[in-house]
């Protein structure tokens, strides 16, 4: 999905042209917290279309990208249609929208980078010290908290999920169980029809930890909700999502509104 940029020819490519693609992947770099790396591809034909700020097609490919310091994106990609620019806002090392846009979106996240968003402290703040009514009957009404959260992908859009749960009165509780991943109103990752697996826990602790499994299910379904991690001017909506090996494949569109300064 992130060939080579075709169709964009070198010698049909101004100084507009060329400025405008360093802006604008200066402007792109400010949406993460880190990059490895971010090719921007502007297309415009005739060239002279850019000075009234028009432009045919907007390309963005992305890798090794971390948001909020804390979530890696392995790979990311946006491409637009035509598009039109305040062009006086290149000459100054600037992109501005004269209005918004929409582009095509795909999005790979590695296992890995799943596990390392689990100890990011926006999620683990999420799974600690929680009154849950559905455990008061085994907490007596003290606090639980769910941690080591382990994830392993696996076809059928399936998650298995692997964590510890420190519940009073019985300390550490192995949890162990399987979901399916789905998209819902485009906006949320839900995690759905949990299975609990009876044979990775102690059979004295079994019945305790099918009622915890119930219990992070339904967290982890309330999690995931793209609102809570828009980039600068960039609204995400999925169409899709797919498993494939040890990564997880979103596609669907970006809303961009506005793009943020490079400077």
């Amino acid at each position: 999905m992130f060939g080579g940029l075709t169709g964009f020819n070198p010698t049909e490519t101004d100084w507009g042209e060329r400025l405008l693609n360093t802006a604008a992947t200066q402007a792109i770099r400010h949406l993460f917290s880190q990059s490895e790396s971010v090719e921007v591809a502007v297309r415009c034909y005739p060239s002279s279309k850019l000075l009234q700020g028009s432009i045919d097609s907007f390309k963005m490919s992305g890798r090794g990208l971390v948001i909020r310091r804390q979530f890696p994106v392995e790979e990311m990609s946006f491409e637009t249609d035509a598009v039109s620019l305040d062009f006086g806002s290149i000459l100054s090392g600037q992109i501005r929208l004269k209005q918004p846009t929409q582009a095509l979106a795909e999005v790979i996240l590695s296992e890995a980078g799943i596990n390392e968003a689990f100890q990011a402290e926006l999620v683990k703040k999420r799974l600690v010290n929680l009154s849950l009514d559905s455990l008061n009957h085994l907490s007596g009404g003290q606090p639980v908290s769910f941690t080591e959260v382990h994830v392993q992908l696996e076809s059928g859009n399936k998650i298995r999920i692997l964590a510890k749960a420190d519940l009073p009165n019985y300390g550490t509780v192995p949890v162990s169980m399987r979901m399916t991943l789905s998209i819902e109103r485009r906006r949320r990752v839900a995690f759905k029809d949990p299975q609990f697996e009876p044979d990775a826990v102690p059979e004295a602790l079994r019945e305790v930890s099918q009622a915890l499994a119930s219990a992070l299910a339904e967290l982890l379904d309330s999690m995931v909700d793209l609102d809570r991690f828009d980039l600068d001017g960039v609204k995400l909506r999925l169409n899709r999502l797919q498993v494939q090996g040890k990564k997880l494949l979103f596609s669907g569109y970006a809303q961009i509104d506005h793009f943020p300064k490079s400077g």
